[in-house]
């Protein structure tokens, strides 16, 4: 990782009670906590959010949530968001096919409407250069009222927050999730310019073709 964490003793006693509540969730820390942890009083606002984002009174149905965090997970190459993320969609009952065939939910029928227009304006807020369409637009109103519609886009923005900080620092998965096809998406290819002057660029994935995922927990 980028960054290194502290010995558990040397984070102020406020943020070990975070610790001992993520052990006590998960058996164990996480490891993005000690990286947020080095700046307290930051780490202990984004847990406060993340706390009220997954509240059990939350408007959104509790695995049409992790959905979404796993499918932008999978978007922004956050290996332990995917890995946690999908252990979490599991204890929610989603079934095993289901969960593996979410990067590539456009061709599968296990999805439902709500969840279609959930993941598809997921997908236009997170990835660079797309846009909420009208039709997007369209769909989200027909499935969710606006309380949801503002709480679903609070989330789509925590998790894009979470997932790329965790991708830029290259936290590892933590082993939460045993199903070894929930991965992240594959990197954009990378293409030569042209006149042989050796720069390289990253096209735009396209939402349209989406190949099978490479790595992950």
């Amino acid at each position: 990782m980028l960054v290194t964490p502290k010995p558990l003793s040397a984070y102020p006693w406020f943020i070990r009670l975070f610790f001992w509540k993520q052990k006590r969730s998960y058996g164990k820390v996480l490891e993005p906590g000690l990286l947020w942890g080095r700046s307290p009083w930051v780490f202990a606002a984004l847990a406060l959010l993340y706390g009220a984002l997954n509240r059990r009174g939350s408007p959104l149905d509790p695995a049409l949530r992790s959905l979404v965090t796993v499918r932008i997970s999978q978007i922004n190459h956050c290996a332990f968001c995917v890995d946690v993320n999908a252990a979490t969609l599991e204890k929610r009952g989603v079934a095993a096919e289901k969960i593996q065939a979410l990067h590539r939910w456009r061709d599968s029928g296990d999805f439902t409407a709500a969840e279609r227009a959930a993941l598809d304006y997921a997908e236009a807020v997170t990835r660079t250069g797309e846009a909420v369409t009208p039709a997007m637009a369209a769909a989200l109103t027909g499935q969710f009222d606006e309380d949801q519609r503002a709480e679903l886009t609070g989330l789509i923005a925590f998790q894009n927050m979470s997932s790329k900080f965790n991708a830029a620092l290259e936290v590892p998965p933590q082993g939460f999730c045993h199903l070894p096809e929930v991965t992240v998406d594959p990197a954009p290819e990378r293409e030569e310019a042209a006149e042989g002057k050796g720069a390289l660029e990253s096209p735009l994935p396209s939402r349209e073709r989406e190949g099978p995922a490479s790595a992950g927990g």
